[in-house]
């Protein structure tokens, strides 16, 4: 049984109880027993973690947010930005949007222990997923103040995190195009998270938020956006974030963009149930999508021989709260599964094609469970 000890990770600041975080590296992925109970929200405290190097500490009276290119009148350089305060981003008209901010490689784990497939990278199971209320102000208003051009075509938004080192190579500070079209859609410039300030390791002073789209594209500690009348490219989007492996060109796949289909149930992986044997239990989950609302999730208690629909309880763009009740015959080891579809007709699949990093594990997971 886990205490209520702090487990650490390097470079986080906020505490990562072990009832709630699994410390994995310089990240911390969410617990999903810790989500029993819980609201449509991802309570801040227990919120993952990803970051690529440790969380700056970052001093909102200096900061400024710095935007340059040529796709902005007058293309302002580097040098000699457009700037904005802190005060001055919070004076600007504001929304709050409500959406799930999601690691890509969420689920990766799962290509080595369900479909026995090596691939690199962090081995997060399912708690690189959370949804906040994030308020901020739409990244459209911050570049039309800018003085957006309409010949802009990308921007590069970077962080203020320290250079990201990998085998060796200084790859620099953290910084993925984003298209201009996205851009002027429904990107926020986010100061607030669940009605307080942003904290330090979710990106204090101002972070992007980009709905439905892979959170590497997210950028926290929001430093300065290079605006471009061209593309433009970094490794976040060439050596990164993209698909390479069997089937794919060797330069890659197109970069990534929206995520897929999963389902979780709010249970430790892998779970015990003390005492449930011919008693009826109620299995709690969520499902969500990058590619439109989920209208139905279905749950397997044997392994995927049998399907029943679960109850919806609560829905949203962000995900879906769901419920079954279940009375297991006997004491034994058991086998849930959970599957989700989307309005838009996308399914989990039983298997998911194998990508080299192990990139939008989207399949069925099989979560075993102990019957007492």
């Amino acid at each position: 049984m886990r205490n209520d000890a702090d487990d650490t990770a390097p470079g986080i600041v906020k505490p990562l109880p072990a009832r709630l975080f699994i410390p994995r590296d310089t990240n911390a992925e969410m617990r999903w027993e810790g989500m029993a109970g819980q609201g449509r929200l991802t309570p801040t405290d227990r919120f993952f973690v990803r970051n690529h190097v440790v969380t700056p500490r970052i001093d909102e009276r200096t900061w400024r947010l710095r935007l340059w290119g040529t796709g902005l009148d007058g293309s302002p350089t580097e040098d000699d930005p457009f700037e904005l305060t802190y005060e001055q981003l919070l004076n600007m008209r504001a929304r709050t949007v409500t959406t799930a901010i999601e690691c890509t490689g969420t689920g990766r784990s799962f290509f080595e222990t369900q479909q026995n497939e090596r691939v690199t990278g962090t081995p997060w199971t399912l708690g690189g997923i959370g949804v906040a209320a994030w308020r901020g102000v739409p990244l459209a208003d911050v570049l039309r103040r800018a003085g957006l051009s309409p010949a802009a075509v990308d921007l590069l938004p970077r962080g203020l995190d320290p250079d990201y080192v990998d085998e060796g190579v200084n790859m620099g500070r953290v910084r993925r195009p984003l298209p201009i079209a996205k851009a002027l859609d429904d990107v926020l410039v986010a100061y607030e998270m669940n009605g307080e300030t942003l904290p330090p390791d979710h990106g204090f002073p101002a972070r992007l938020v980009v709905p439905h789209w892979v959170g590497i594209a997210s950028i926290k500690w929001l430093g300065d956006i290079q605006v471009a009348d061209h593309e433009l490219t970094s490794p976040w989007n060439t050596r990164y974030y993209r698909m390479f492996g069997p089937g794919f060109p060797p330069e890659g796949g197109e970069p990534l963009t929206t995520m897929n289909v999963k389902s979780a149930f709010e249970l430790p992986l892998p779970a015990t149930l003390d005492g449930a044997a011919g008693h009826e239990v109620t299995l709690t989950g969520r499902s969500w999508s990058g590619t439109g609302r989920v209208v139905r999730v279905e749950v397997s208690t044997d392994g995927g021989e049998n399907w029943q629909p679960a109850q919806l309880n609560d829905s949203s763009d962000a995900w879906v709260l769901w419920s079954l009740p279940w009375r297991p015959p006997a004491p034994g080891k058991y086998e849930l599964l959970a599957r989700a579809t989307d309005d838009t007709g996308h399914t989990q699949p039983g298997t998911e094609p194998h990508n080299d990093n192990g990139y939008l594990f989207g399949a069925v997971v099989r979560h075993p469970v102990t019957v007492t």
